[in-house]
């Protein structure tokens, strides 16, 4: 969607000057120049008078409904995002240089059931067409609201791992909506080597009132922005816990599915585990999303915190990436582990590539892809042969599918063509669903859902949440899955879920 005509940026094209030359003189430095003791507060006062300035125009939109959005250039990207108290979430994809983090609520819609996505999605139709943005500093990151979803759109079915009555409300209290669409009310964002703070607020509201709020904002974020990184703690003990299933019910659900798949009622089902840890101290989420992305760069590192819990993520699978009329989306299926000889290592990329178990897997996502965008795209461009993703880990078959849409598209409705994908629940969709929903020992809760940022024009790009942990205080829920087709063996089933419940495990060490 267009910015609003009262608050749009000066537009570019052939002639203008360069984006340098129409920003305020203090915004003119290099990203790279170092601040002098003190100047995040310099800092502060100067973000505060862009804010006066700009306010006068906001005058004039304020009376309106909708949403009205702000984005202030910063000079400096900063190097990470401060945790403040309240509602909080981030996206950190460090080979891309790129992050998304959000803090408080502009605004917020919840939905479950069937029909989520598409009630959310005609919330974000109708809040598109009033999303009144400014960005009059040309900072080319522009405002976008968080979505995020659960495995499954039914409810969870209340289970209390083993706690009191007491404790199960409280933790039921903490849980993750089952589907979510938030606008937080201050957004940092930075993209293409530029970083911005974007403010956001629902209209109708009186210039005065929004001019105390972002202030207010500002000085809770500002000062904290370009605080240098804490020193390293000592690893902590991680003491396993309940597991779910146990090794002996997993041997039994295994067979089960193979089972099922021998009398063909589904080709592929996804299986999955729960491991519950604790810690010697409290886990330091910034820390934690620290040691992920230092650890697995090529992954988007996600978090959000509800309530006293914060569920996160470091997936290497992107569900679909939406820019105009194109769409790319990740088919990861079969996996393998890895070696710290190079020889040897390559040995197990290379077995990967020959495996017919894996190979079979990874074609069955694929067609499940190709199925799920043929009714809507004028194109699909699928590579002859995978990839490998060289995770920290494992090895997986990878590979990047492009479409293109002769109509508008948007993230929504991909989500609900593409969700859940073979790689996390099975083929066929419908039939490995309904086994599942009777057999998963567990409410998957986001494990294995999808979350991302939505554009204001409704594209955007989502993840699958993969290599999870739930987390609070000092204890943890971590999950893992395994993709089970004929030729499955339980062992060694079970082993590759150990290696990639290890990544969560080898980061929180550190947390």
């Amino acid at each position: 969607m267009a910015p609003d005509g009262d608050l749009a940026a000066h537009p570019g094209g052939p002639g203008a000057p360069p984006v340098a030359q129409r920003l305020p003189p203090h915004l003119s430095r290099s990203r790279n120049a170092k601040h002098p003791m003190g100047a995040p507060f310099d800092l502060l006062d100067q973000l505060k008078a862009r804010l006066h300035l700009y306010g006068r125009e906001l005058a004039r939109a304020s009376a309106r409904d909708g949403l009205i959005s702000l984005a202030l250039h910063l000079p400096e990207v900063p190097a990470r995002a401060p945790v403040l108290a309240g509602p909080q979430f981030q996206l950190l994809h460090p080979q891309r240089e790129e992050m998304q983090v959000g803090y408080g609520i502009a605004a917020e819609w919840q939905a479950s059931g069937g029909e989520r996505l598409r009630t959310l999605r005609d919330r974000a139709q109708e809040l598109a067409t009033t999303w009144r943005q400014s960005d009059p500093e040309c900072t080319a990151c522009p405002p976008f609201a968080f979505l995020g979803f659960a495995a499954r759109p039914e409810e969870p079915r209340g289970e209390s791992r083993g706690l009191t009555r007491k404790q199960a409300r409280g933790a039921a209290a903490d849980e993750l909506p089952n589907a979510l669409l938030r606008v937080p009310e201050i957004a940092l964002r930075i993209r293409r080597g530029q970083a911005a703070l974007i403010l956001n607020a629902r209209l109708p509201a009186s210039p005065a009132d929004l001019m105390v709020r972002w202030t207010a904002l500002l000085d809770r974020l500002v000062p904290a922005l370009y605080q240098p990184a804490p020193p390293p703690l000592p690893t902590t003990a991680l003491h396993r816990g309940l597991e779910t299933p146990s090794p002996q019910g997993w041997q039994r659900l295994l067979r089960s599915a193979l089972d099922r798949i021998d009398s063909q009622e589904f080709q592929k089902v996804v299986l999955a585990r729960r491991l519950s840890i604790t810690g010697n101290r409290a886990f330091d989420i910034p820390r934690l999303l620290a040691t992920l992305a230092d650890s697995y760069p090529s992954c988007q590192i996600l978090s959000i915190r509800h309530g006293a819990r914060t569920f996160v993520a470091a997936t290497p699978e992107r569900l679909l990436s939406l820019h105009g009329n194109r769409v790319e989306v990740d088919a990861l299926a079969g996996t393998s582990s890895r070696a710290a000889e190079a020889g040897r290592d390559g040995a197990l990329a290379q077995a990967l590539r020959g495996s017919v178990k894996n190979l079979h897997e990874h074609r069955l996502v694929i067609e499940a892809i190709r199925d799920a965008l043929g009714p809507v795209a004028a194109r699909i461009d699928i590579p002859a042969a995978p990839d490998i993703m060289r995770l920290a880990n494992v090895h997986h078959l990878w590979t990047r599918i492009g479409a293109r849409f002769d109509t508008p598209m948007d993230v929504f409705t991909l989500a609900e063509l593409l969700h859940p994908t073979p790689a996390t629940n099975g083929e066929p969709r419908r039939e490995a669903s309904a086994w599942l929903s009777h057999c998963d020992p567990f409410d998957r809760g986001w494990y294995t859902g999808a979350a991302g940022v939505v554009e204001p024009d409704l594209s955007g790009e989502l993840w699958v949440l993969l290599r999870c942990a739930d987390i609070h205080d000092q204890t943890a829920d971590l999950y893992a899955g395994a993709g089970i087709v004929e030729g499955s063996d339980p062992a060694l089933e079970w082993r590759e879920t150990e290696h990639k419940l290890d990544a969560m495990l080898s980061a929180l060490r550190f947390a």
